[in-house]
């Protein structure tokens, strides 16, 4: 039997474990809390670490009744995440984490039907509350990623809860199955379900730049890149990655900008130059109220509250 196109080729590194298989290779950092590459035939995915994430750039209406004053631990806890425990399923089973020396046990000719590599993060908020996330890759390179928030009543409510991905350049555009045009959960009743195609990485043009292009209610989002950042790679042939729903259908934005970079723009102007690109898969996100900016709450069934758990999943396949 040819393991190498049967199963997955582990490698145990002393700073992280890599997966592989055919066309594809993927290298999860322990220090760094996340996948530090992924790499689909033979080009990068991942600029940073994906990491959870909290938190939403203010809106007029958040500003206006005082929520981000209310919620700004969730910013903190967004801006320094960090995995203080990692834990390696090797078909489903628990092993000893393989930290140096111990993976010197192990040869250059690791094989397996799956990997699972999970991450158990403290959230930077007073009290402290869990999420763990977990990647389990399988022999084809399909990721599927699970999400749990371990919910604390002594917390804020969330303006979002979800996983963001900072890819190394700007995408050329998105397809997605789900509602039309910019939704949030208080704004669903002109989304037309269907597929849908946007060029480019559109920022709604706000006077002071806030979050905005939400999709709700989405079953899979693909991604199309031309370009790497590798000098010598000139080609422009498009490549694709897909993220698609696990269960329950997520929420999602991509926009060339963190939450960070558009809370810290108080006009257009001062946004950096487009050169990346930000997807939020998103399990929860609050309403964006708007009933009036002068001071009225997002309506209650449109909270995040921090008491409740929160789970969600998908998958990352390649195109």
């Amino acid at each position: 039997m040819d393991n190498t196109t049967k199963q997955l080729h582990i490698i145990y590194g002393d700073g992280g474990i890599g997966v592989g298989g055919d066309d594809f290779h993927y290298i999860f950092n322990y220090t760094r809390g996340g996948i530090e590459s992924m790499v689909i035939n033979g080009r990068e995915w991942m600029y940073r670490e994906p990491k959870p994430t909290f938190w939403r750039a203010t809106t007029d209406n958040d500003r206006g009744n005082g929520f981000s004053k209310q919620a700004v631990q969730w910013y903190g806890a967004n801006m320094f995440a960090s995995a203080d425990k990692v834990d390696i399923k090797i078909n489903d089973q628990l092993i000893d984490f393989p930290s140096a020396p111990r993976n010197n046990q192990y040869s250059n000719h690791e094989y397996a039907d799956q990997v699972a590599i999970i991450y158990h993060y403290a959230t930077l908020t007073t009290p402290s509350t869990d999420v763990e996330v977990s990647y389990t890759v399988t022999a084809d390179g399909v990721m599927s990623v699970h999400v749990h928030y371990t919910g604390n009543d002594q917390l804020p409510d969330l303006p979002v809860f979800g996983m963001r991905f900072v890819l190394p350049t700007a995408a050329t555009g998105y397809e997605y199955a789900g509602l039309s045009g910019e939704t949030y959960p208080d704004r669903m009743a002109g989304g037309i379900p269907g597929e849908y195609r946007i060029d480019g990485l559109p920022v709604t043009n706000y006077m002071v730049p806030q979050d905005c292009g939400v999709h709700m209610k989405t079953d899979w989002l693909t991604i199309t890149r031309n370009a790497t950042k590798v000098s010598s790679d000139h080609s422009d042939t498009p490549f694709s990655i897909k993220f698609e729903k696990d269960g329950q259908p997520f929420a999602f934005s991509c926009l060339p900008y963190t939450a960070g970079e558009l809370e810290n723009a108080t006009h257009q102007e001062e946004l950096p130059l487009p050169r990346r690109t930000v997807v939020s898969i998103l399990g929860a996100v609050r309403g964006v109220g708007g009933i009036d900016s002068w001071g009225r709450d997002v309506e209650a069934q449109y909270h995040i509250p921090a008491g409740k758990d929160i789970d969600f999943g998908f998958k990352i396949r390649k195109v």
